[in-house]
């Protein structure tokens, strides 16, 4: 039994140092196209380069044939897009204190989601189950789905999200206003909903309970809050930008895609799953809202459907 938990260890953190070598690499990718783009935007820069660094990803990807390589990406990125766009034009000493409630704040959000990877992913052995499903769906097209849909898609919905705090964060030359505070608040609740959430999942996995899946707490009120809660980071990053004179539209697709990936994508995957595999999930999806929490409806409410 001790062998074979050393083994898991190794492999887990040869699988880590791979990774951080794949990420360094990718970093050191876009320092060496830095100079040929910067002639652009800091916008565009960040956009050429995010993609840069997906693509080197996934050749580590295919590399090491495990698409979970990139799952890190979704929490290490966005606190360097805005120290980016942050520090592009002026200095450290020259920081707004809405500036420092925005980074501090996707600083917290980005330790505690990238922890939460480092604690669950156990090696090149593990991979997310949505990647073996499109593995077996796709076959031989599978990297093309993996390049496309794992890798280039999140990041383009990472940009997007990032984007929309961008006036707050760059364009903004006032102090916190009503609507910064507020935002400040729904940012800083979401990140706690998230903790709270996944403390509870841990919580029932490591005491084996005898329910079949998770009904307590959060959980009792939303099937999925821990969806809610980034949903909820992303909107919060969105309003900081609602309290300027002005108000741009092209920060708004940000936290629409940030929704619709959520609930037509992630949260019907999941729970299509559990269907299958949970004894009871079917009843407990006709009484839990499936995103925002809310009271449980009655089981014989057979209006509440939540699968298309």
């Amino acid at each position: 039994m001790q062998d074979q938990t050393g083994r898991k260890k190794s492999r887990k953190v040869a699988g880590l140092i791979i990774c951080l070598l794949a990420y360094i690499t990718a970093g050191f990718m876009a320092w060496l196209v830095y100079d040929a783009v910067s002639i652009f935007h800091p916008v565009v820069i960040v956009l050429i380069l995010n993609v840069l660094v997906t693509l080197t990803i996934f050749i580590f990807s295919v590399m090491f044939n495990n698409s979970s390589l990139y799952d890190p990406y979704w929490s290490i990125v966005p606190p360097l897009i805005l120290l980016f766009w942050v520090f592009h034009e002026q200095t450290p000493e020259a920081l707004t204190f809405l500036q420092v409630t925005i980074l501090s704040l996707v600083f917290l959000w980005s330790v505690r989601l990238t922890l939460n990877w480092l604690l669950r992913w156990r090696g090149f052995r593990d991979e997310d189950w949505r990647y073996i499903a499109y593995r077996f769906k796709y076959r031989e097209e599978y990297w093309v789905v993996s390049l496309l849909v794992i890798h280039l898609f999140p990041t383009l919905i990472i940009f997007l999200g990032c984007l929309a705090v961008y006036p707050a964060l760059v364009l903004h030359e006032g102090t916190m206003g009503l609507m910064e505070w507020i935002a400040a608040l729904i940012t800083f609740a979401a990140i706690a909903i998230e903790m709270i959430s996944d403390w509870q999942l841990k919580n029932f996995v490591r005491e084996e309970s005898k329910s079949d899946f998770l009904n307590t707490g959060l959980w009792k009120y939303s099937r999925h809050p821990n969806y809610f809660g980034e949903v909820l980071f992303w909107m919060g990053l969105f309003l900081f930008s609602t309290g300027m004179e002005k108000v741009y539209w092209w920060i708004l697709p940000g936290p629409v895609f940030m929704i619709l990936m959520f609930y037509w994508v992630s949260i019907p995957m999941i729970d299509k799953r559990m269907l299958r595999r949970r004894t009871g999930y079917r009843d407990y999806l006709k009484r839990t809202s499936g995103l925002i929490p809310m009271p449980q409806r009655k089981s014989s409410d057979s209006s509440f459907t939540i699968l298309k």
